[in-house]
């Protein structure tokens, strides 16, 4: 009984966290260590305190403050000492942290009452889903309230300040405000780049469009190429050009390199007249769409085809779809770090339950839009310190413009999402995993069943993505081409959700795993893997060549006398903002 309680407690309490305006109170505070307090024997900020203390064991609560009390105390002795506390973070590792003694106190109180906090975080009695919904809303609080974060607590921005006679807090009320009129952070200088000019610049043509997708045709760049042409289909949820960054560590520019035919599917940015497209439209309208173009332009009866992310997820459907119809349009399937069974789906469980998705139904279920800086907002938040506080502390305190980055800029474009495909999509896969369940989802008419599924799947995972865990990534390989896991690849990448798919060949950078594939669960796999060193994608490309059908002379124009070609790429889809 007592532990539901402190269960029930803890929802309540996330609700609480949940309310807008529980954060914005909370992100009035100047820093942690100004406005914490004892409370009951531990400094703290009241509010955490008092709500996680009601969830945790008394014991094990008399415990951790006597812990904190002892380490508390020999800070204090450490400070009247005059000797500088050690401080292990790379927020705090300025010259101007260690020089004056009150300010290293402050950071060092500040990482005190942060260990403590997650200390209790981790003693509470709930689920684990509970926990880890309780440990990200005390991080988002811990991470806003650092000492680095604002001017009168940061000496590094104090420094600069004098140094530049009040240049750099003018600068930084600049940069402010012109984020306040885009409602969000710059991450990148975003007047560095332009999508289709230093951004998006393999050569190619848009040989179809229907109101959700661009399909984009390339240029071959070799005499030859593979006679089945390579049909990509990026997420849905991003702009597609994460795979045609700059020429130097573009897959699509490689792939092409490599002797196919590229086609890439580019997805609309939705407006208001796109509010009532669901999840059937997406497939239906989408890849199914796509595949039969890159069809009959080629001439071919099958293409090997690559989904990215959600993009995997969409054109493993689609696939289920036209098996279920007796079509069989492609020969390989890669799948880059996607999810088909959603039993761990990373870090982006927190925002996933029963209470915020119905909240989303009801607001933009049957129409509406998703908006894309809602995305931005809630990837940057997986990551504060990196993508968010930083950001605030070199632009706001100190007037430093952020450098260009193309990924950055990259991750800025926001793209909307139809209400009901998004709220379909959260439904049925994050919140009740339904699409690895045999015939549990009807698309387009068809029952849905990833078994179906017989081609050779190449599928990659990344080792540190937090987005999808390459454990779950790897859950693929039981979903498709059932009882014959030999048919199925699966490489293991360095780095993260990004980072690690966008790993440039040339660059000959990081390592990846390989092992001989067979029945197993993920952990066993890794113990038989092999590391190599550089990119994944040599792997990919053996992978391709396997199953290109043969060689043909590369086509000279693009598109056929039903397909001709209507405008360059990167099509004027990708270039729409979203409102």
């Amino acid at each position: 009984m007592k532990t539901q309680t402190m269960q029930d407690a803890g929802t309540a309490w996330l609700a609480k966290m949940a309310d807008p305006n529980a954060w914005q109170d909370l992100l009035k505070q100047p820093n942690i260590t100004q406005f914490s307090q004892f409370a009951n024997g531990a400094m703290m900020p009241p509010p955490l305190s008092q709500d996680l203390a009601m969830l945790i064991e008394p014991d094990t609560l008399t415990k951790l403050q006597a812990d904190y009390v002892k380490q508390f105390g020999e800070l204090w002795q450490t400070m009247a000492s005059a000797k500088p506390p050690e401080i292990r973070d790379k927020r705090f590792n300025g010259e101007a942290w260690q020089a004056n003694s009150l300010y290293a106190f402050n950071a060092a109180a500040y990482l005190l009452n942060a260990r403590f906090l997650m200390a209790m975080v981790d003693s509470v009695k709930a689920t684990g889903k509970i926990r880890q919904k309780i440990r990200f809303a005390v991080q988002q609080a811990i991470d806003a309230m650092s000492p680095s974060n604002f001017l009168v607590t940061n000496p590094e921005a104090q420094k600069k300040l004098i140094e530049t006679r009040g240049e750099s807090l003018v600068h930084g009320i600049a940069l402010m405000l012109a984020d306040m009129q885009k409602g969000r952070i710059s991450q990148s200088d975003e007047t560095a780049f332009e999508v289709g000019v230093n951004v998006a610049t393999t050569e190619g043509a848009v040989v179809f469009e229907n109101e959700l997708f661009q399909l984009i045709q390339y240029k071959p760049l070799t005499k030859t190429v593979y006679k089945r042409p390579l049909l990509m289909v990026p997420p849905c949820i991003n702009k597609y050009y994460i795979m045609d960054l700059q020429p130097a560590n573009s897959l699509v520019r490689y792939a092409v390199e490599q002797g196919h035919t590229v086609f890439l599917m580019s997805w609309v940015n939705p407006g208001p007249e796109l509010g009532n497209a669901g999840w059937d439209d997406y497939i239906e309208k989408g890849p199914i769409r796509a595949l039969e173009v890159a069809r009959a332009i080629t001439g071919q009866d099958q293409v090997n085809a690559l989904g990215f992310c959600v993009g995997g997820t969409i054109i493993s459907t689609a696939l289920s779809v036209l098996k279920a119809r007796g079509e069989n349009p492609v020969a390989s399937l890669t799948l880059l770090t996607t999810l088909l069974d959603y039993s761990d789906p990373g870090v982006l469980e927190v925002y996933i339950d029963e209470a915020q998705v119905a909240r989303r139904e009801a607001s933009i279920g049957k129409d509406g839009l998703m908006p894309g800086r809602d995305f931005t907002a809630a990837f940057s938040s997986l990551r504060p310190n990196d993508l968010v506080w930083n950001y605030v502390e070199q632009g706001y305190l100190k007037g430093i413009k952020p450098p260009a980055f193309d990924l950055l800029y990259w991750n800025a474009d926001a793209t909307n999402l139809p209400g009901p495909m998004f709220c379909y999509y959260l439904r049925n896969m994050y919140l009740e995993n339904n699409l690895r369940e045999p015939g549990k989802l009807t698309v387009a008419g068809q029952k849905v069943d990833l078994g179906r599924i017989d081609v050779p799947a190449f599928i990659y995972g990344s080792r540190e993505d937090h987005i999808v865990p390459w454990t779950a990534a790897y859950a693929s390989v039981n979903l498709i081409n059932p009882g014959k896991p030999e048919n199925n690849r699966f490489v293991l990448g360095a780095s993260g959700h990004i980072a690690g798919v966008i790993n440039p060949a040339s660059k000959n950078k990081r390592s990846y795993w390989v092992a001989p594939q067979g029945a197993g669960d993920a952990q066993a796999w890794k113990a038989s893997a092999e590391e190599r060193p550089g990119s994944w994608w040599v792997e990919w490309a053996r992978f391709l060549a396997e199953n290109g059908g043969g060689e043909t002379s590369a086509p000279r124009k693009y598109g056929n006398a039903k397909y001709a070609p209507t405008e360059p790429a990167p099509g004027r889809y990708v270039k729409a903002k979203a409102a």
